[in-house]
């Protein structure tokens, strides 16, 4: 792959087309200075993308259609038609054949990362509903691309520059989520935390935060018992294991006060204790990033959002930062990679640093 360029080739999936999805992706890369980091490929619709450049006043924007990904084309934004070619587009209707094409978007993405022809995956938003309704077992991106990767857990990492925090448990209703408070399950997200931080981010040695589950980190067990029973124990066996893990915290206190600035990474118990206050702080530029996977996947942070969809409302900011950081973690695995396989190439970096 990229015999012909050093750029990064990153596979795009379009997304529900009824949403804003293909008109941040025209956004992101109608500005040509994108086309210096990456070459993007579009998994989707000639059609989809033409209707949404005149919608947007965007028909100066080149798309090259391409039949295969032998065929890409360097500094220029491609297109592989992996839909029928007569989509019906109803802009802010979501309908089954936008969720049926959105998941064979997302189908063709993974192969083409499987085949090793693209080197990072971001995805657009998707109507979870709507693919559900052909693909019963589908719970979102994270869970779907978990079973591609052939891993057991993956971590749903928020990420911006202020702030990183990974989720206990995903999408599962708040009555469940507590069923997933185990030292295990704990342990596991420790883990693949710590070694995204260490090789996804270049953080030598991170500090991790635990939040607790119950208000006031369950108060010494009289708001419940999870944290004594289960979190503190997770986090003793987390420390032993090597990793700086640190908590249980109070969630309102610990970002109330900002004492999440003191750490690299935080994991949540649950979704919404992890995502509120993390959208709180950075909604719009802030970046969904799956760890523990064999490849990269990050999408933006945000959703459909049809009540704005052919509006020229939406802004790319967190799709273009997706796209950056799909970018910077594919340059600190080689990176990584590197420096493992040749220990004498770290200790030179790090001589010339001092």
């Amino acid at each position: 792959m990229n015999r012909h360029s050093n750029l990064p080739v990153i596979g795009i999936t379009l997304g529900d087309f009824n949403g804003i999805g293909a008109e941040v992706i025209l956004k992101v890369f109608s500005d040509n200075r994108m086309l210096k980091y990456c070459t993007p490929v579009i998994f989707g619709s000639s059609k989809v993308m033409n209707y949404h450049k005149k919608m947007l006043e965007l028909q100066h924007v080149k798309i090259f259609n391409i039949d295969n990904l032998k065929s890409v084309k360097h500094k220029q934004i491609n297109l592989i038609n992996c839909l029928d070619d007569n989509p019906v587009i109803t802009i802010g209707q979501p309908t089954e054949q936008s969720g049926k094409y959105a998941l064979q978007s997302i189908d063709a993405a993974i192969q083409a990362i499987k085949n090793d022809e693209i080197n990072a995956i971001v995805t657009a938003p998707i109507n979870k509903e709507k693919i559900t309704a052909i693909h019963k077992d589908f719970s979102g991106h994270t869970e779907y691309l978990e079973k591609a990767g052939n891993v057991q857990e993956s971590l749903m990492f928020l990420v911006s520059e202020n702030i990183r925090v990974g989720l206990l448990s995903n999408h599962v209703a708040l009555k469940d989520a507590g069923s997933s408070v185990t030292v295990k399950r704990i342990l596991q997200k420790l883990k693949i935390m710590e070694q995204s931080l260490m090789i996804d981010f270049g953080i030598i040695k991170p500090k991790i935060a635990v939040l607790g589950l119950n208000p006031h980190a369950g108060e010494e067990g009289t708001i419940g018992t999870e944290e004594k029973e289960t979190i503190i124990p997770a986090v003793e066996k987390a420390t032993e294991s090597g990793i700086l893990t640190f908590g249980p915290f109070p969630a309102d206190g610990f970002f109330g006060a900002s004492v999440f600035k003191k750490f690299d990474g935080i994991l949540a118990m649950y979704h919404d204790q992890g995502l509120v206050p993390f959208k709180t702080l950075s909604f719009g530029s802030g970046v969904n990033f799956t760890a523990g996977l064999p490849f990269v996947r990050t999408s933006p942070d945000h959703g459909t959002a049809y009540d704005i969809a052919g509006k020229n409302l939406a802004s790319a900011d967190s799709f273009r930062n997706a796209v950056f950081q799909a970018i910077d973690i594919i340059n600190n695995r080689n990176e990584y990679h590197e420096n493992t396989a040749n220990p004498l190439k770290k200790s030179d970096k790090i001589k010339e640093k001092n």
